[in-house]
């Protein structure tokens, strides 16, 4: 197929021709181009564009620009001619780009919302093909997904250097992946069932509570009306890895569905750097997606979708098996994970805008982390009713919210207080409620102001205000500065599993109140253009400010947790500049950075204020993308890269290894080419095939059995695969076919 794919260079011509709006006024800097293909151009300041190399036949020919509805004609093109097609354009009311919902919860055109919101599509993604989500937004400036373990490669999203937990991951706006499933959730959401992914820097608990501190990532599912009818995307890399997206959509009287199947297969163990364990984690993953819209009266809601998701992974020694699972002979780290979730939105036939929004998820996670069994499932709920209400210079939105968690392990921390031998479980109930308008003082500045009120069971009401201001001066540039107070409810007996082991006892020290932050957040977007192209520029400005840090101690009592408040505070602040260049010869740079510290000051033993750097958090992340077609046979060139500074590791004393990660590169590149509705990809991941060293300390007794010889062992370590800064793997080849009929 791949063959197919370079060879069919056929007879082509070509078209040119201006783009104009109703005032007969040249549009500049307008995309035009054959969709779901590289034939694409952008007009230059006259209007001018010209298209080649377009296969002989009929074509359909979409252009968009900012501040214009997008218009989409058809056009047949013949051997070796110059076809010529002007095209009028017709002005938006709302002079914006893409419409997101995140920002405040509702749809909204993003350069008219007052929360900064980034859009990103598959098809920025598919310029490095990866197999789900968490791995994809590596691309973003700004998001990292940090591997937290070297052995089971259990992982979190961090957002402008902030830890894993103080990001929302949502679906469709619902708080899906949360407490227990944020450990292996992530990699369960494949690419295939994205429409775009929304993410959000800043303050959000507002709108979506606990969780929202450093940010939100929302990722839209496919709209069955809109998908096309048939999508498949197959791919396989040299390490042996193998991902399957498969869709398909029909109609059912008023019902639209599309049904989404994803499999993801590695089972070769493989040992580059010769330590004895898998460089990377084994994966046996199948999920199935099902998304239903059905068309009501004057354009109601309604809609429900269905998720289920198996998988089971594995890492450890080579020469592991599954009789050796739980056992202390062999080391390995098995996790078996089962789960199922439910997300609609049902709008109420009144006269008011109501909308009912909900969720239901069970996850159950079957592990054993070498002898340490871990068993756990939660429930959890979730509904909300919001009222929006639309007037001349406000756009007011509402709401009530309750999340119920229920939560159950095979750990002490669930065990009946009278039957010790009775796991029972852990019932959190989260109401809450919020209101946000969104003021239009003049056609140029918008103001949002907000507040949410939640009731938690241990902490209480927790309020959390949130003020934001927009300046748009023209339709090319805007400024933002957004504030608010979030927080996080700390999940302790989730976050903390794998040290709630044996007859500890819990015991909270005071009243142990949320963590809170006050954020602060400048942004400016611009689009500046230039003789043959634009400049895209994203700016921001952050400072984040933490209180009330919540970390367990086991060290006073070896019998107790006992978890208290930090008496001091953390800070998290930085830039992140992302610039966007695409020329009319087609090609497209993007080039983007984020320089950023993050620390906590607290007191040592002897009552002095300490400073400490936050671990495994660079200073500076940048991402590099640059594109180019070469028309004569039509094939896209895609090279990434993303650049990270030294970061603190988890060391122990007297350790071999540096206390700091060096700097480091992640460098792939990728070829692809479309005939008709089929692209052809290949490419390089990681072709310089850096790797870090050492990742695992004392690989070889990892069950510390020979932890306490003084002669072999002088400096006391123990097993830890916590040293982790890169991906373990190395240079690999891919090869994929993506088929798209419409």
């Amino acid at each position: 197929m791949f063959l197919y794919c370079l060879t069919a260079l056929g007879q082509t011509g070509s078209l040119q021709g201006k783009i104009y709006n109703s005032s007969k006024e040249a549009i500049s800097f307008a995309a035009i181009g054959i969709p779901n293909t590289s034939l694409s151009a952008v007009s230059d300041t006259s209007g001018f564009y010209i298209i080649e190399n377009i296969p002989v036949g009929r074509h359909k020919i979409k252009t968009s620009q900012v501040g214009y509805l997008s218009k989409e004609v058809e056009i047949y093109v013949h051997e070796s001619t110059k076809e010529r097609l002007n095209i009028v354009m017709e002005e938006m009311e709302n002079s914006s780009e893409e419409v997101v919902v995140t920002g405040t919860m509702q749809e909204s055109y993003k350069m008219e919302s007052v929360t900064p919101v980034e859009i990103y599509t598959p098809k920025f993604f598919q310029k490095s093909p990866t197999p789900n989500l968490f791995y994809a937004l590596q691309m973003v400036n700004g998001v990292r997904p940090q591997l937290n373990c070297n052995v089971c490669n259990t992982g979190d999203i961090h957002i402008n250097g902030m830890e894993g937990p103080y990001t929302m991951v949502m679906i469709d706006g619902m708080p899906i992946v949360s407490s227990l499933s944020t450990v292996y959730g992530l990699m369960g959401i494949p690419n295939g069932i994205v429409e775009r992914i929304e993410v959000v820097k800043g303050p959000a608990s507002t709108l979506y509570g606990s969780e929202a501190v450093a940010g939100v990532v929302n990722v839209i599912t496919k709209n069955p009306t809109k998908a096309p009818f048939v999508y498949a995307d197959v791919n396989a890399t040299t390490w042996g890895e193998y991902n399957t997206d498969v869709s398909v959509k029909w109609k059912q009287g008023k019902a639209h569905s599309l049904l989404g199947l994803n499999y993801f297969n590695f089972k070769n163990r493989i040992d580059k750097n010769g330590d004895g364990f898998t460089d990377m984690t084994l994966q046996d993953r199948i999920s199935v997606f099902n998304k239903w819209s059905f068309d009501r009266k004057e354009n109601r809601i309604a809609s429900i979708a269905f998720r289920l998701l198996y998988e089971d992974r594995f890492g450890g020694q080579m020469n592991y098996r599954n009789e050796d699972r739980g056992r202390d002979s062999i080391y390995g780290e098995s996790i078996y994970t089962q789960r199922a979730e439910v997300i609609g939105a049902y709008q109420l036939p009144v006269k008011q805008n109501l909308v009912f929004y909900y969720s239901y998820n069970v996850h159950d996670q079957n592990s054993a982390y070498g002898t340490t069994w871990y068993l756990a499932r939660q429930h959890v709920g979730f509904g909300q009713m919001v009222w929006t209400k639309i007037l001349k210079k406000h756009n007011i939105v509402s709401g009530l919210a309750m999340r119920y968690t229920a939560y159950t392990d095979n750990t002490f921390a669930s065990r009946d207080k009278i039957d010790s031998t009775k796991q029972i479980y852990t019932l959190t109930p989260l109401p809450g409620a919020f209101v946000q308008d969104d003021i239009s003082i003049t056609a140029k500045s918008k103001v949002l102001v907000g507040s949410r009120l939640d009731f938690h069971p241990i902490h209480g009401f927790i309020p959390t205000p949130r003020i934001g201001y927009k300046y748009q001066p023209n339709k090319s540039h805007s400024f933002r500065i957004n504030t608010g107070n979030g927080f996080r409810v700390v999940n302790v007996f989730t976050e903390d599993h794998a040290a709630l082991t044996g007859a500890r006892k819990v015991e909270f020290v005071g009243a142990i109140k949320p963590e809170k932050s006050w954020n602060v957040n400048l942004n400016y977007t611009g689009f500046i253009p230039l003789r043959k192209g634009f400049i895209n520029v994203d700016g921001s400005v952050f400072y984040n400010y933490f209180t009330n840090k919540i970390i367990p101690d086991y060290l006073t009592d070896p019998n107790k947790v006992i978890y208290k408040n930090l008496d001091g505070h953390a800070i998290n602040k930085g830039v992140a500049l992302s610039l966007d260049f695409s020329f009319t010869n087609s090609l497209k740079v993007q080039l983007a950075g984020t320089l950023l510290e993050a620390f906590k000051k607290d007191k040592d033993s002897t009552g002095q204020e300490r400073k400490v750097t936050q671990l495994q958090t660079p200073n500076f992340q940048g991402n590099f993308v640059v594109s180019y077609t070469i028309p004569i046979i039509n094939v896209m060139f895609d090279y990434t890269s993303q650049l990270y500074s030294p970061m603190k590791l988890p060391v122990y004393p007297n350790d071999y290894r540096p206390e700091f990660s060096p700097w480091f590169a992640l460098h792939n590149i990728q070829a692809s080419k479309t005939v008709k509705n089929v692209v052809c990809y290949m490419g390089i991941k990681n072709f310089l095939n850096f790797v870090p060293a050492n990742p695992i300390l004392r690989p070889f007794d990892p069950f510390d059995k020979k932890a306490n010889d003084p002669v072999n062992n002088p400096n006391r370590y123990t097993f830890d695969p916590t040293y982790n800064y890169a991906p373990l793997q190395g240079m690999r080849f891919y090869m994929g076919v993506r088929l798209t009929i419409r």
